[in-house]
């Protein structure tokens, strides 16, 4: 179902050429990242990225005392989708393969997408994104970004990014789609600020019913874009 829903998908873009395209291992110009004119919260580095990662995965939520889902970490597979920054594809890779996410069954790994993504070209895993507990000591989880053991960077210890959220803004495009966000380095050489924009989906129900919802993980898709850090590509 996924592969035939991607599939179709790719090939009914009116602005998809061919059904192979070739993503990794391109540099792009600083006017990659686009931003909510607006909005004063978030602002786009001056210079290029390193690294402009496709994110499919989850948002992972418990039902808080409060009646509502409390986020406590995502989990998904970053592609590297730097190449189709020269294609019109670029603008809706992150809704075509969110629609054929939203239909792979609940119980495939997401480690699985990577299939699918085979027929619209040959993507490079940058690596995962997932979370731990904050290093701190202090309640809730880091973000990490880990890039050690996929590509050209594996068995590089330092290709990760520990970071910290610097601010935040609501998806331009829907209420429910997670919000936009930049993140700080606390620790790891990948990058020194890490940009989520262009979310689809990831937003989890408006309430549950303490001691008895179960926690939930939503899919969403997101574009990942890296600045900065000692490791290259």
């Amino acid at each position: 179902m996924f592969i035939r829903s991607l599939l179709a998908l790719a090939l009914s873009a009116p602005a998809l050429a061919t059904p192979w395209l070739t993503f990794s291992g391109c540099s792009v110009p600083s006017s990659v990242l686009q931003l909510p004119s607006n909005q004063t919260t978030l602002t786009a580095p001056s210079t290029a990225p390193n690294f402009v990662a496709l994110g499919v995965g989850v948002q992972n939520y418990t039902c808080a005392n409060t009646s509502t889902y409390s986020n406590t970490g995502a989990v998904a597979e970053l592609f590297d989708i730097s190449c189709l920054f020269k294609t019109p594809i670029f603008g809706s890779i992150q809704d075509i393969v969110f629609a054929a996410w939203s239909e792979f069954p609940n119980d495939i790994p997401i480690t699985a997408i990577e299939t699918g993504f085979r027929i619209l070209g040959n993507p490079d895993v940058l690596g995962q994104h997932y979370f731990v507990k904050n290093p701190s000591g202090a309640a809730g989880n880091s973000p990490v970004f880990d890039f050690t053991s996929s590509g050209q960077f594996n068995d590089n210890k330092n290709a990760f990014i520990l970071a910290a959220k610097a601010g935040d803004i609501l998806s331009p495009d829907s209420k429910s789609d997670v919000d936009w966000l930049s993140l700080n380095r606390v620790s790891g050489e990948l990058a020194d600020q890490v940009f989520r924009v262009e979310t689809r989906g990831g937003q989890p129900p408006a309430s549950c019913t303490p001691g008895s919802s179960t926690d939930i993980s939503v899919k969403y898709a997101a574009k990942y874009l890296f600045y900065g850090g000692s490791v290259k590509k």
